[in-house]
Protein backbone atom coordinates (compact mmCIF):
# COMPACT_ATOMS: atom_id res chain seq x y z
CA UNK A 1 0.00 0.00 0.00
CA UNK A 2 2.60 2.38 1.07
CA UNK A 3 6.52 2.57 1.22
CA UNK A 4 6.10 4.09 4.70
CA UNK A 5 7.49 0.93 6.88
CA UNK A 6 6.13 2.08 10.59
CA UNK A 7 2.64 2.35 8.77
CA UNK A 8 3.12 -0.96 7.40
CA UNK A 9 4.14 -2.67 10.80
CA UNK A 10 1.27 -0.97 12.98
CA UNK A 11 -1.34 -2.00 10.33
CA UNK A 12 -0.01 -5.98 9.83
CA UNK A 13 0.47 -6.30 14.05
CA UNK A 14 -3.10 -5.42 14.16
CA UNK A 15 -4.25 -7.62 11.40
CA UNK A 16 -2.39 -9.91 13.34
CA UNK A 17 -4.33 -9.59 16.68
CA UNK A 18 -7.39 -9.54 14.56
CA UNK A 19 -6.55 -13.29 13.37
CA UNK A 20 -5.70 -13.77 17.18
CA UNK A 21 -9.06 -12.83 18.28
CA UNK A 22 -10.93 -15.01 15.40
CA UNK A 23 -8.24 -17.95 16.65
CA UNK A 24 -10.07 -17.25 20.29
CA UNK A 25 -13.40 -17.23 18.92
CA UNK A 26 -13.05 -20.65 16.79
CA UNK A 27 -11.55 -22.33 19.51
CA UNK A 28 -13.83 -21.47 22.03
CA UNK A 29 -16.43 -22.56 19.78
CA UNK A 30 -14.81 -26.18 19.36
CA UNK A 31 -14.40 -26.37 22.92
CA UNK A 32 -18.06 -25.56 23.90
CA UNK A 33 -19.38 -28.10 20.81
CA UNK A 34 -16.95 -31.13 22.90
CA UNK A 35 -15.26 -31.10 19.35
CA UNK A 36 -11.67 -30.65 20.86
CA UNK A 37 -11.13 -31.75 24.29
CA UNK A 38 -9.17 -29.09 26.51
CA UNK A 39 -8.11 -31.86 28.71
CA UNK A 40 -5.35 -32.37 26.21
CA UNK A 41 -2.09 -30.66 27.09
CA UNK A 42 -1.01 -29.60 23.63
CA UNK A 43 -4.52 -28.00 23.53
CA UNK A 44 -5.50 -26.60 26.78
CA UNK A 45 -1.72 -24.90 25.59
CA UNK A 46 -2.76 -23.18 23.03
CA UNK A 47 -6.30 -22.33 24.39
CA UNK A 48 -4.24 -20.55 27.40
CA UNK A 49 -1.88 -18.82 24.87
CA UNK A 50 -5.47 -17.56 23.01
CA UNK A 51 -6.69 -16.43 26.45
CA UNK A 52 -3.96 -14.92 27.46
CA UNK A 53 -3.35 -12.97 24.23
CA UNK A 54 -7.11 -11.67 24.41
CA UNK A 55 -8.09 -11.14 27.79
CA UNK A 56 -6.16 -7.88 28.20
CA UNK A 57 -8.14 -6.19 25.26
CA UNK A 58 -11.71 -8.28 25.98
CA UNK A 59 -11.55 -7.47 30.11
CA UNK A 60 -12.59 -3.97 29.62
CA UNK A 61 -15.33 -4.31 26.60
CA UNK A 62 -16.85 -6.79 29.03
CA UNK A 63 -17.07 -4.43 31.79
CA UNK A 64 -18.80 -2.18 29.52
CA UNK A 65 -20.79 -4.49 27.89
CA UNK A 66 -24.52 -5.77 29.54
CA UNK A 67 -24.76 -9.53 30.52
CA UNK A 68 -26.16 -11.69 27.50
CA UNK A 69 -26.33 -14.84 29.10
CA UNK A 70 -24.15 -17.29 27.37
CA UNK A 71 -22.98 -14.95 24.42
CA UNK A 72 -19.94 -12.66 24.22
CA UNK A 73 -20.33 -9.75 21.91
CA UNK A 74 -16.78 -8.57 22.55
CA UNK A 75 -14.95 -10.23 19.89
CA UNK A 76 -17.40 -8.72 18.06
CA UNK A 77 -16.81 -5.34 19.78
CA UNK A 78 -12.74 -5.54 19.91
CA UNK A 79 -12.99 -6.74 15.70
CA UNK A 80 -14.96 -3.74 14.54
CA UNK A 81 -12.49 -1.34 16.95
CA UNK A 82 -9.30 -3.31 14.63
CA UNK A 83 -10.70 -2.81 11.60
CA UNK A 84 -11.67 0.95 12.80
CA UNK A 85 -8.48 1.92 13.90
CA UNK A 86 -6.83 0.61 10.80
CA UNK A 87 -9.20 2.62 8.38
CA UNK A 88 -8.40 5.71 10.79
CA UNK A 89 -4.96 5.25 10.62
CA UNK A 90 -4.89 4.86 6.87
CA UNK A 91 -6.58 7.97 6.71
CA UNK A 92 -5.01 10.31 8.90
CA UNK A 93 -1.85 9.01 7.22
CA UNK A 94 -3.00 9.91 3.53
CA UNK A 95 -4.82 12.87 4.79
CA UNK A 96 -2.25 14.76 7.10
CA UNK A 97 1.33 12.63 6.80
CA UNK A 98 1.92 12.46 2.91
Amino acid sequence: MTSNPFLWLVLTVLDIYLWIIIAWVVASWLVAFNIINPHNQIVRTILLALARLTDPVMRPIRKVLPDLGGIDLSPMVAIIGIIFLQRLIIWLYFNYLS
